[in-house]
């Protein structure tokens, strides 16, 4: 039934939810070969239907196909103010999904189905849905002048969330889904700022110390913050906790760190450091203890992501041009992940641990692309006149 190109395999049960019964379906497809998908129209709802069609390709984990052949089929109606929508394989279903309508839009609808049939679909895999996360990224809309964006996982739905004319750049989510924090230039220096995403947008300072205040990273408890200072003229890695004025100095040196990260459990950081005399990977206890540093491919190691499967994307120098890499934390493998030309920076987790959203750049153009860390595909997800850079993944849905 599946195609084959890898070998490594899994077992899927399905069965059928709500009080539906059926008899359980077992099928062993190879883990990285995605099950093609046919979507009929949702009776009542084409709108609804090329929302759900739009979410479910953006997601990577289907192909989605116009032959009624296909390894799943997709079907359901919208009668009067209730949505359903069933899922089969092989004219057996493996889910039914119902929910009143209400004033919600067709978008988040979709989003949230999608979330419900990929999480039921790829459920011994654990596969957490992401379809209402968003991405947030930095444009470069002048000379000087940069500011903070979000899309839905598609790339529609762009926001312009910040209206400086200035430089802002380094967003990462809070732990919330709520508000996105980044740092802007000033005449005077630099000063990490929050703004909450909902409208009107309020924005709060988090930390203005003398020298740099860069890379913001919010703990997963959302109760701190990793960051780079420089209060004595030495660029260091810092923890502070929110709401304080008393950083916490975890590194203490000549070399400059840069680009912090938390581990899934919040008790390691992940960053860079030129220490060894040109940018690698090192972690440390969030205690400033049992620094260490970490194997990588290429050379100048930078942006590290870290995701929930103890994984940690990297972009790094190979041939003369930046790539992406991945290290296994489990093994200490290192595997290169893109081969499409360009120059990719910035990669961070989508909350599948399988999707990576980055910047690549060809030339003088930039854009924010998705990259399937398991087959190497890459597509385009936001392309502009103007250069595109730094974008990360929202680690929740966003409400």
């Amino acid at each position: 039934m599946f195609r084959s190109l890898f070998c490594a395999v899994f077992l899927l049960t399905a069965v059928v939810s709500h009080n539906l019964c059926a008899a359980p379906v077992r099928v062993v497809k190879t883990v990285r070969d995605n099950p093609t998908l046919y979507v009929e129209n949702i009776q009542g709802s084409s709108v609804f239907t090329e929302e759900l069609k739009s979410f479910l390709r953006a997601s990577g984990w289907f192909d989605l196909t116009n032959s009624p052949n296909a390894d799943y089929t997709l079907k359901g109606q919208h009668s009067g103010n209730r949505l359903s929508v069933q899922l089969l394989l092989g004219g057996i279903s493996q889910g039914n999904w119902q929910i009143a309508v209400n004033n919600t839009s067709p978008r988040k609808l979709a989003a949230q189905f999608a979330d419900a049939i990929i999480e039921k679909t790829f459920k011994a895999l654990k596969v957490k849905g992401f379809c209402r996360s968003k991405i947030a990224f930095c444009a470069t809309t002048a000379p000087g002048v940069r500011n903070i964006y979000i899309c839905d996982i598609d790339g529609k739905k762009t926001e312009q969330l910040t209206r400086y004319n200035t430089l802002c750049v380094e967003p990462s989510w809070s732990s919330s889904g709520r508000s996105v924090i980044f740092s802007k230039y000033n005449k005077s220096g630099i000063q990490i700022l929050e703004t909450t995403i909902a409208s009107p947008h309020r924005t709060r300072q988090l930390c203005s110390f003398n020298g740099i205040n860069t890379g913001a990273a919010p703990s997963p408890d959302g109760r701190n913050l990793a960051v780079i200072l420089s209060p004595d003229h030495r660029v260091d890695l810092y923890v502070l906790a929110f709401g304080s004025s008393r950083p916490r100095r975890l590194t203490r040196g000549i070399s400059v760190e840069a680009s912090p990260a938390w581990s899934p459990d919040g008790q390691k950081i992940v960053f860079v450091s030129d220490e060894s005399g040109r940018p690698h990977l090192y972690i440390i206890n969030r205690n400033g203890y049992g620094k260490q540093k970490l194997p990588s491919i290429g050379s100048d190691a930078v942006t590290p992501d870290w995701s929930n499967d103890n994984k940690i994307v990297y972009a790094t120098r190979i041939n003369g041009s930046y790539t992406l890499a991945v290290l296994d934390l489990a093994t200490g493998k290192n595997t290169r992940v893109t081969n499409v030309p360009g120059n990719y920076e910035s990669p961070t987790w989508a909350a599948d641990n399988r999707q990576i959203v980055c910047k690549r750049g060809t030339g003088n153009h930039s854009e924010i692309c998705i990259v399937d860390t398991w087959t190497g595909k890459v597509r385009t997800l936001i392309s502009t006149k103007y250069p595109l850079s730094m974008p990360v993944w929202s680690p929740c849905p966003v409400r």
